[in-house]
């Protein structure tokens, strides 16, 4: 005697269907193995399964018992197998009647006791699950809520096996669950009015927020990097439903998810401390990593000369192409990473080379400074849109200086420049400014004659690469936007090469 019951593997946010075969055979060797590439934690759910059962007031078939995980060839790991192979064992012994489990898909690992725990992923589970046509998902009850942001499948909350055996049984009909999405007013963690002075630093960050454009602060300590960087959160604006459920299916996998529906756009400090693993993601079960946990958000890396080069060399790629691939000797894993990355940097290793308004002169030798320069090579460099050297605010003007524009009013703006761009890219896949290739550059980006003639000039003179050509086009492309201009002109591609070009 057999069954048959359907799982979820995922591999990074890609889902694969398990068929869990269960076999019975009452004669013969007593015995409960599970076969089709499992890991430990699948293993051992032998032992979590057997007692679930029993301790739920079931009987667990005698005799032989196997259980296959379909298609052999794929790893199954972790523990959110148990919930569907206690199902499949307690169907064989007719617990369990034989209707809708075609169209049913079973999450959740088990308690000795029989309770049902919650497990990472069931986002990304559940979604994969109504693509595949199954109409109903039964999960742990502290997933139910999780589960729920996808719509069109029903989901049965199960606090234990025997809740779970009851709604098969058609006992008990427990009421559907809905998500309500509660978006609230944008509350910036840090206002750009309490920001003094940096008029010009405050201009690149709406300009990188309305363009999705990387920025690099170079200055002495105490200018505002880091502050400036807080703040930058706060001028973006809100997430679209899609957007939410991309970045929740994200800290799912991860087990970070710390509600159901993350409404705000991840802000992720690294510190120069961290690996390139923890960074880009991997392991020996490759997880996401600080750029995909910064996906439709800020990645904030201070001191980005501390980080080693080897790790800053790693950013190149997903920087360009928004994803990162991690590849393993059993196959390869692709999480999203599409972030804006703000970075900061002292101009020396003491902080103070050619720092004005203040009395701190630098004291560090020539070598040192060459040294700590060359740590960001050229490609890295040509990733960043905006580089922009800060001063410290001269003292006389923190006292008694009168605030700046609101992050709300700034974020006006911002969600302005976006509706052009929205519309502008309404048929193609890309969202922002940034996001342009070269053949759309050519579509998107008209420049009026003075304007031409002033790129030609600044090719010439600063040496500019193929790279810093485009983006210098597409960082105009933005400034044009945010004074809602089709063409761009002369003045756009001036500001723009203010920011390309370092002092």
């Amino acid at each position: 005697m057999s069954s048959k019951i359907y799982s979820v593997e995922l591999s990074g946010l890609d889902g694969y269907l398990i068929e869990i075969e269960i076999d019975n055979r009452p004669h013969g060797n007593v015995g409960f193995n599970i076969v089709g590439l499992p890991d430990t934690a699948v293993q051992e759910s032998r032992e979590r399964v057997i007692h679930a059962v029993r301790n739920s007031g079931f009987r667990f078939p005698r005799g032989r018992v196997i259980a296959n995980l379909a298609p052999a060839d794929l790893k199954k790991m972790g523990s959110r197998y148990d919930l569907a192979i206690a199902i499949g064992a307690l169907r064989l012994d007719g617990e369990v009647p034989d209707d809708h489990f075609d169209e049913t898909i079973f999450l959740g690992e088990l308690a000795l006791n029989g309770g049902i725990r919650p497990i990472n992923g069931i986002l990304a589970s559940v979604e994969f699950a109504k693509k595949k046509g199954f109409t109903v998902a039964i999960v742990p009850k502290e997933n139910a809520i999780e589960a729920a942001l996808i719509p069109d499948i029903k989901i049965v909350p199960a606090g234990n096996l025997k809740e779970a055996i009851e709604f098969l049984s058609g006992n008990i009909c427990p009421l559907p669950i809905r998500h309500k999405i509660e978006k609230g007013e944008i509350v910036p963690k840090v206002d750009m009015a309490v920001i003094k002075g940096q008029a010009q630093a405050k201009r690149a960050l709406e300009i990188a927020a309305s363009g999705g454009h990387n920025i690099l602060f170079s200055g002495s300590p105490g200018s505002g990097k880091t502050l400036m960087a807080k703040a930058f959160q706060g001028i973006l604006p809100s997430m679209s439903h899609e957007e939410m459920l991309e970045v929740t299916k994200i800290y799912s996998v991860a087990g970070m998810l710390s509600k159901s529906l993350i409404t705000e756009r991840p802000f992720r400090p690294v510190h120069h401390t961290a690996s390139a693993i923890s960074i880009v993601g991997g392991g020996n079960v490759p997880g996401p990593g600080e750029i995909s946990l910064a996906h439709r958000g800020i990645l904030f890396m201070d001191e980005i000369a501390e980080f080693p080069t080897a790790v800053l060399e790693v950013l190149r790629q997903p920087m360009e192409d928004r994803v990162i691939t991690i590849s393993r000797a059993r196959g390869s894993i692709t999480y999203p990473a599409q972030f804006i990355l703000i970075a900061a940097m002292n101009p020396c290793p003491c902080g103070y080379l050619n720092c004005e308004n203040t009395n701190k002169v630098c004291t560090c030798p020539r070598w040192k400074i060459e040294r700590y320069s060359k740590k960001l090579s050229g490609p890295l460099l040509d990733r960043f849109d905006i580089r922009l050297n800060i001063q410290p605010v001269p003292h006389n003007d923190l006292v008694g200086f009168s605030e700046g524009e609101s992050s709300e009013i700034v974020r006006k703006r911002v969600e302005r420049a976006i509706e052009m761009q929205k519309r502008r890219f309404e048929k193609l896949s890309i969202q922002r400014n940034s996001e342009m290739s070269n053949v759309e550059l050519e579509k998107f980006c008209p420049i009026c004659t003075k304007g031409r003639d002033l790129l030609e000039q600044a090719i010439e003179k600063f040496d500019l690469s193929a790279r810093s050509y485009f983006r210098v086009i597409k960082l105009a492309r933005t400034i044009a936007d945010l004074e809602e201009e089709n063409e761009i002109k002369s003045c756009h591609i001036s500001e723009a090469l203010q920011y390309r070009i370092r002092n």
